[in-house]
């Protein structure tokens, strides 16, 4: 299993609200690559709750959409704007139950339309939300002019 570095931090005016680390209303999610899979663990916090200690579903959205994007990142070498999500809530998600997992993994590409499988896990490991995001995807030429991609090196420690 890999860590992937968070290249953007670099950037001036980055406060991206799933991933940047120093948003302090955000998500601050983290990322590592294992095989096929772009994972991450996280841990839900209170002011995150739609119902009562129950995450709200906009945020398990979110979550799989942020996901989802950095396996375009890391996996596929570039970068992409999401066109379509259709996320399944098939389980309450508590907020006070311990930390959650997440992973994407590449489905299928159509031209360059990624279809990426998202999975949120509670802490007992029991799936609570399934999404299957299509994200637009960009030559790396453009994501790398129009998108501040940084190249796929930038994602990882000495470049590996």
């Amino acid at each position: 299993m890999k860590t992937i570095r968070n290249p953007f931090v670099k950037m001036d005016g980055y406060n991206c609200f799933g991933c940047s680390p120093k948003n302090k209303l955000g998500l601050n999610m983290t990322f590592k690559e294992d095989g096929d899979y772009v994972i991450s663990e996280w841990q839900p916090k209170p002011h995150f709750q739609g119902w009562h200690q129950v995450l709200h579903g906009g945020i398990q959205a979110t979550l799989l959409d942020e996901i989802a994007s950095w396996l375009v990142f890391v996996k596929l070498k570039t970068s992409g704007v999401t066109s379509h999500m259709d996320v399944n809530l098939k389980k309450p998600v508590y907020i006070d139950k311990g930390s959650l997992q997440l992973k994407a993994r590449l489905k299928e590409m159509n031209r360059n339309i990624a279809v990426i499988e998202t999975w949120l896990y509670n802490s007992e490991g029991e799936l609570c939300t399934y999404g299957l995001m299509h994200y637009f995807t960009f030559k790396e030429e453009i994501a790398k002019e129009k998108l501040w991609y940084p190249g796929s090196e930038e994602f990882y420690e000495n470049g590996q």
